[in-house]
């Protein structure tokens, strides 16, 4: 896509990856003629920083069946690849023997399922007269006034639309610059730099922090990179992602008892669904799996407290069991764990330590502990996952837009604050008319507002609201 030459569209997206991507195939779709300008620093459209990845071991953690970019129609990507693989692209899926609906692709090759999927909108839009443009840049500031939005780039230029959209994605804590820096960043290296894992002493001893799917994903790169050493894995409660696997379908028994309202509730209830599935020989996996239609109701109408509570003693569980990991990968994982090359500690990281060679020293705390303790490794592998504060992000344009008073936290300082529709609310509490939100941004609103399928929805539904 070239570079837009004209600075005024009807709607700015600001963030081009898979939300920005979504967002702009469905405005596409709508009836009507508009100009949108998607403003992303990155050479491509739709990847984002979770699908730019090269590595074929780097997969999506959830099956085909569950990842459609279409809210209208959940096998879209199951259509897809079965046209992809039939033409030769990934030669690899026969590996995984399942049917091409239980398969779980490579992130990069979903990433270019989605911007197939939007240069198909684009072909549909220009039958109406509607354009998306790519302007390659960085969005430094945004200003709201009472008839336009104007964005600042970081290349100079001005831009300047009816409505603006922050599809600004998911800051993953190992790529962003934070305000208040423990120095993990700069010490450790990328989980997903295979070239980078590549250099170090395949027998050395590498060092992570965190224990969730960015950790599988970093045990994954070393694995490719040839790395055969010891691996030691630190996480506050020392909890590793359960394997996804396909369960039977099971009752939505939320959709069928709306006096389930609070998170203790929802727990209590879920338990005994789960009991009973062990009981006739079924997966537990299959009633968790019928939750997830209906977190977005019950996070959104939680108290701040029961909010509050979900996340202090629930979450590092839910996040577990919930988001669970490929099989593929978690079969690496175990097997590594199996031959005690890996190993898992319950202990919070402290702060980092001088080394007396060429690796680097961390102090930790155990569990139970009020110690702490120094250990040393050749390498460091950030894996804490995502940073959805935004009053940490030390990028430029959400600290403009929070120093404006554009912009607030949103409950329990997750992502920020925004109405149903995703309009954003200022720091004064009023909704804007014209600034709007999706995806991660919408964390402390939604909670589960990652998933495709859940980004997917907001896309749809956003973009019939700023048309209408």
């Amino acid at each position: 896509m070239s570079q837009t030459l004209n600075n005024e569209a009807d709607i700015l997206i600001v963030g081009g990856g898979l939300s920005g991507a979504m967002l702009a195939a469905q405005l596409l779709r709508q009836p009507g003629k508009r100009k949108v300008l998607v403003i992303e620093p990155r050479g491509e459209l739709g990847r984002g920083e979770a699908y730019s990845a090269v590595e074929l071991g780097h997969t999506l953690n959830g099956n085909a069946a569950r990842m459609s970019v279409d809210p209208d129609n959940a096998d879209d990507l199951t259509q897809w690849l079965s046209e992809y693989i039939a033409a030769g692209g990934w030669p690899e899926s026969d590996q995984q023997q399942v049917p091409i609906s239980e398969l779980f692709p490579p992130r990069g090759i979903f990433g270019l399922y989605a911007q197939q999927r939007l240069a198909q909108a684009q072909a549909l839009g220009a039958s109406n007269g509607s354009s998306v443009e790519h302007v390659q840049a960085e969005v430094v500031d945004l200003q709201v006034d009472p008839d336009k939005v104007r964005l600042t780039l970081s290349d100079g230029r001005h831009m300047q639309g009816a409505f603006a959209v922050l599809a600004t994605g998911m800051f993953a804590a190992a790529r962003t610059p934070q305000t208040q820096s423990s120095g993990l960043n700069a010490a450790g290296l990328d989980p997903w730099d295979v070239a980078a894992m590549a250099r170090l002493d395949p027998q050395s001893t590498v060092l992570i922090i965190g224990s969730g799917l960015t950790m599988v994903d970093a045990v994954v790169s070393l694995e490719q990179a040839g790395h055969r050493g010891p691996i030691e894995v630190f996480s506050r409660h020392g909890l590793l992602p359960h394997v996804r696997r396909q369960p039977p379908v099971w009752v939505d028994f939320l959709a069928e008892d709306h006096r389930i309202r609070t998170p203790r509730q929802l727990l209590r209830e879920l338990r005994r669904h789960c009991r009973d599935a062990i009981a006739q020989g079924i997966d537990w996996q299959a009633p968790l799996d019928t939750v997830r239609a209906h977190i977005g109701r019950l996070w959104h109408q939680a108290t701040d407290v029961q909010r509050r509570q979900f996340v202090r003693h629930v979450r590092p569980w839910w996040e577990s069991h919930h988001h669970r990991s490929p099989p593929l990968s978690a079969e690496l994982v175990e097997r590594l764990h199996r031959e005690g090359r890996l190993r898992i500690q319950a202990a919070s990281f402290q702060g980092l330590e001088p080394s007396t060679n060429d690796g680097v020293g961390i102090r930790i705390r155990r569990r139970g502990e009020t110690h702490t303790t120094v250990v040393h490794g050749a390498a460091l592998i950030n894996s804490s996952g995502i940073e959805y504060d935004w009053r940490r992000v030390a990028r430029p344009l959400p600290r403009q837009l929070l120093a404006r008073g554009l912009v607030r936290p949103g409950p329990l300082a997750l992502g920020i604050a925004a109405e149903v529709d995703g309009a954003v609310v200022d720091a004064n509490g009023q909704a804007a008319s014209r600034l709007f939100a999706m995806g991660p941004p919408l964390r402390g609103i939604w909670w589960e507002s990652t998933a495709v399928t859940d980004v997917a929805s907001q896309a749809k539904a956003l973009a019939q609201r700023l048309v209408q």
